[in-house]
């Protein structure tokens, strides 16, 4: 099956999926013999653009892509499905790709390749693959690294060639998780050790600004923190201030060069805490053909 051209398509807050997805796509694009382009959706620009510059790419069924999400509380970020609806696959085929803090991916993969599905693409492939924690330093630090980057590219390698020997596909890729028809299991929901759900939805970051300004000449910091917000919630004329959502996703806290963005929440650094202290071993990636 000849492929015109390789897609990375991503929402990264953090970089860590934009790498795997990249990984993916340059291996594939080699050795499909075509080019790769980029759609980077993970500032709110991109997802409200209407210049066809800046806007989804228009796909045919020569092109494939590599689209990637992070876990969040076992599913796809919610907030972003509203805007995923939009998107046209047109006969497009896809590689479904999800990354997870070193806890477990859950249902996101087969949530995204559902979704995939459902908006006009062919899964072909599809991975989940462990990558830093958004909450944490250590929990998944560093990955993906070396030893992830070579079993992703043997992946890639893999996916290329059943794609090139191919003359149709039929069938979604298989994934395991919970159907669509069971509403993809819910959301993950962490409690205490007494068995309390700890509701951190409304929480929200707060800022050191001695920190902040001893950092930046300007009156209000850099600013970095507001550029790299996701949901655009964080006010540029003044960093302290969020009026709107946060999905707690770190960019702000590990994109800011002074490290004064942070958390103060009890029940969120008792997660963030849990979570270091249980999933201490190297989750394994998972691939799918």
């Amino acid at each position: 099956m000849k492929i015109n051209r390789v897609y990375e398509v991503y929402f990264s807050p953090t970089g860590t999926t934009e790498k795997v997805v990249t990984a993916i796509a340059d291996v594939m694009a080699k050795i499909l013999g075509c080019r790769t382009d980029c759609f980077d959706f993970t500032l709110p620009q991109a997802r409200t653009d209407s210049d066809a510059e800046n806007s989804f790419p228009a796909l045919s069924p020569s092109d494939l892509v590599v689209f990637g999400c992070p876990t969040y509380a076992g599913r796809l970020p919610n907030l972003l499905l509203k805007y995923l609806h939009t998107i046209r696959g047109n006969g497009a085929f896809a590689v479904p790709v999800v990354t997870f803090g070193n806890r477990n991916f859950d249902n996101s993969l087969i949530e995204l390749r559902d979704l995939l599905e459902a908006q006009g693409f062919h899964t072909i492939a599809g991975a989940a693959c462990s990558c830093e924690h958004s909450f944490s330093r250590t929990l998944g630090a560093g990955r993906p690294d070396t030893e992830d980057l070579t079993e992703i590219r043997t992946f890639s390698g893999q996916a290329a060639e059943k794609i090139r020997s191919a003359e149709s596909f039929l069938s979604p890729i298989h994934v395991p998780g919970v159907s669509a028809e069971e509403n993809h299991g819910g959301y993950y929901q962490p409690r205490d050790r007494h068995g309390v759900f700890i509701d951190i939805r409304k929480v929200k970051p707060l800022t050191d600004r001695e920190k902040c300004l001893a950092f930046s000449s300007a009156d209000d910091g850099c600013g970095i923190c507001a550029a790299v917000c996701p949901m655009g919630s964080i006010d540029p004329s003044d960093i302290t201030e969020i009026p709107g959502i946060c999905i707690k996703c770190g960019a702000c806290i590990k994109k800011c060069p002074a490290q004064a963005k942070y958390y103060d929440d009890p029940g969120y650094l008792y997660h963030k805490t849990e979570l270091e202290e249980i999933y201490t071993r190297r989750a394994s990636n998972s691939f799918f053909l």
